[in-house]
């Protein structure tokens, strides 16, 4: 048996996730795919379009046949600590041969490079970044100057460090490394609209394109084009029942979180230093919505991506300390099933017998099987989710089924 895993967000899933997955199982051999996907909040730092659940069971039917949810403190990180998580979570399953992962490259060995050099960083390479750095170089530029001066046969590729897959790729690449894992890493090359592109008028456009697009229109039909058929009609049932949902349906639920913190000080939040809690003091009396805050708080130094996020960890509470702990026990802790199909019992049975942690189809089972490190970071997963289901329920009044308001209660997936 020859399993292959994805790290992904679906948010939303269209053509070219579903292309993806089939080319995934193709150049691998894998008889099974299992994606590990973000949960109710995304690494951009806002909630996913649709709820997790939704996306699981798109993804099931496009092609996955085990849907995984990464926990919300990774899936809330940067890209090292969103890669080192669903890379570890990946490796502790114990059936992964391996990682296939879109590029705008689509060089594995290439990226591998990268990833060595940048995990490692030999001696000119330290003694260089930091001298540009005391220069007052960017890190950005700091980091080019060390890589052309230690790794000069990689200079005529630096431009790899500037388009987010392959930034994503090569930490990919450098949690493999770190965690001396067997998996196999390989990359495919990203057909279509590049990362950032919100036009429409491709086979295979951007997730951004789609969220947009329905941000812009009252219709579900305006994306559907760019949807594999057999998820057209999951997202026409949903719409305007569960999703869209966006950043600035967060606002009043944010507001507020600000406005409660007893202290007026938001350091202990992971991302936040002192002067961006500062910030955030000194603008919140100027707070109309979620994504004009952002706006205001972005500095020469912090991207509006960063201060979302870092605003997302304070709504949800998600501490420096918690995630130190965390990473001092090795990260992952549980492998917590969303959906799977049920021809893919083999796969459950595998990891059963090999996981080094414990996999999940049922909370109630979890305090039997996990620390009290590993409950800390359900909890926060249960949390984060209850959170989303709140603004759901809020935009959506009509069409709220307070019988499922709990997470405890919600279903995996099965198809």
């Amino acid at each position: 048996m020859k399993t292959v895993g994805i790290i992904a967000e679906y948010n939303p899933f269209h053509n070219g996730h579903a292309y993806h997955l089939k080319k995934a199982k193709e150049i691998t051999g894998a008889d099974y795919c299992i994606v590990v996907m973000s949960g109710d909040f995304v690494q951009r730092g806002a909630p996913a379009l649709m709820d997790k659940y939704l996306r699981a069971k798109i993804a099931l039917a496009s092609g996955a046949d085990l849907v995984l949810e990464l926990p919300a403190y990774y899936a809330l990180g940067s890209a090292e600590y969103f890669a080192g998580g669903a890379v570890t979570l990946l490796d502790k399953l114990g059936v992964v041969d391996n990682l296939c992962f879109g590029s705008e490259c689509g060089d594995v060995a290439l990226l591998g490079a990268f990833a060595e050099l940048l995990l490692h960083e030999n001696k000119v390479f330290k003694q260089t970044l930091d001298h540009k750095l005391r220069m007052g170089h960017s890190y950005p530029q700091a980091r080019n100057a060390a890589i052309e001066a230690s790794a000069p046969h990689l200079t005529a590729h630096i431009d790899i460090l500037t388009t987010p897959n392959n930034i994503l790729g090569i930490e990919y690449c450098k949690a493999i490394l770190k965690r001396k894992s067997n998996i196999a890493p390989c990359s495919i090359r990203r057909a279509g609209s590049s990362y950032h592109d919100n036009s429409l008028q491709t086979d295979f456009c951007s997730a951004r394109a789609l969220r947009e697009a329905l941000q812009s229109s009252d219709r579900p039909d305006v994306i559907l084009n760019q949807v594999p058929a057999n998820a057209r009609t999951l997202m026409e049932e949903q719409y305007a029942r569960t999703y869209p949902i966006f950043a600035d349906d967060l606002s009043l639920l944010m507001h507020y979180r600000l406005l409660s913190e007893p202290s007026g000080e938001f350091t202990a939040h992971s991302d936040i230093d002192k002067e961006l809690s500062d910030r955030i003091v000194k603008y919140l009396p100027q707070y109309q919505d979620f994504s004009s805050f952002c706006d205001l708080l972005k500095s020469k130094n912090r991207t509006y991506t960063r201060i979302a996020r870092s605003l997302v960890h304070i709504l949800l509470q998600i501490r420096q300390e918690d995630l130190s702990l965390f990473l001092s026990e090795d990260q992952i802790f549980y492998a917590r099933m969303l959906g799977f199909r049920e021809n893919a019992g083999p796969l459950l049975s595998a990891i059963k017998q090999k996981a080094s942690v414990p996999l999940l189809s049922k909370l109630a089972d979890a305090e039997n099987l996990l620390s009290s490190t590993g409950m800390l970071m359900l909890e926060k997963d249960i949390y984060a989710s209850h959170v989303y289901q709140s603004i759901v329920r809020s935009k959506f009044p009509a069409q709220a089924d307070t019988s499922e308001i709990s997470e405890y209660k919600m279903p995996i997936v099965k198809l």
